[in-house]
């Protein structure tokens, strides 16, 4: 019923995966990673992907019936044969049904680990009048990256960084392009990345601004101005965005991107 993939193999004219390609844009990403792991069932109805030592991304054809559903993911996990998963990414309920299947067979605890929306810009609403111009972030900008990386995990993950442990990260973002930040009269106040390009979609993500600067419009118009590269590419951006951070949610609707499907990442633990 599965099989091994190559990255072309995965999506095709015979499957609707396109239907739901905003919530599950990384697939793209994933399966073109050296080192991944990519499975397909032969009728197309079901995707799976997994980065090297990474967590597994699910997808499941919205139209199989739901009496189908338990026994195609059993014969998944059976086909996967990994006792060592770290969790699962898909959909709420394919993500609890593969938890759950997986824990009777494996033994693994299983707890939400976090909750995301999925947003595509089909029409930008651009905010005006906000103070200051966007540049590609140099590496002159280490230091302040570093900062925002360590408090954005502060931020986002409770998670207490020294910014000089994160200088590396910083380095590494800066010099695969695709990161800009936001200046006003010479001071990097906010920063935001466009993280990777799949066939129709450019992926924005590093949405941060400094904490002291926060509700001056800074990330509205940073997102804003990558949105206008994407589509001036033909690329339709998306982003994902956790749920237990409702500013953010309200600025990316704000600016015009619609909720297009949420991912559950439910994580694995040993019992």
């Amino acid at each position: 019923m599965f099989v091994e993939a190559r990255p072309d193999e995965l999506f095709t004219q015979e499957d609707r995966f396109g239907e739901d390609e905003v919530p599950y844009n990384l697939f793209y990403l994933i399966a073109d990673l050296p080192g991944s792991r990519a499975v397909r069932s032969l009728d197309h109805r079901m995707f799976y992907a997994q980065s090297s030592n990474g967590v597994p991304w699910l997808w499941l054809d919205r139209n199989v019936p739901d009496a189908e559903k338990p026994e195609m993911i059993r014969q998944l996990i059976h086909f996967v044969d990994d006792d060592g998963l770290k969790g699962i990414c898909s959909g709420p309920d394919s993500a609890a049904l593969f938890s759950a299947l997986y824990g009777e067979r494996y033994g693994v605890r299983k707890q939400r680990s976090m909750s995301m929306e999925a947003y595509a810009c089909r029409e930008l609403q651009a905010p005006k009048r906000v103070e200051g111009s966007i540049r590609p972030a140099v590496l002159d900008d280490q230091m302040t990256i570093a900062r925002f990386l360590a408090d954005f995990s502060e931020d986002g993950y409770g998670r207490s960084v020294d910014a000089k442990a994160q200088l590396e990260a910083a380095e590494g973002l800066i010099q695969k392009g695709g990161l800009h930040v936001w200046e006003v009269e010479g001071r990097v106040l906010s920063m935001a990345q466009i993280a990777h390009r799949s066939p129709r979609h450019g992926r924005i993500n590093a949405v941060f601004t400094e904490r002291s600067e926060r509700g001056k419009g800074y990330a509205a118009a940073i997102v804003a101005d990558l949105c206008r590269m994407l589509m001036k590419e033909s690329l339709m951006p998306m982003l994902y965005a956790d749920l237990v951070n409702p500013s953010s949610n309200r600025l990316y609707r704000k600016i015009g991107f619609v909720p297009s499907g949420r991912i559950d990442d439910i994580r694995f633990s040993s019992v």
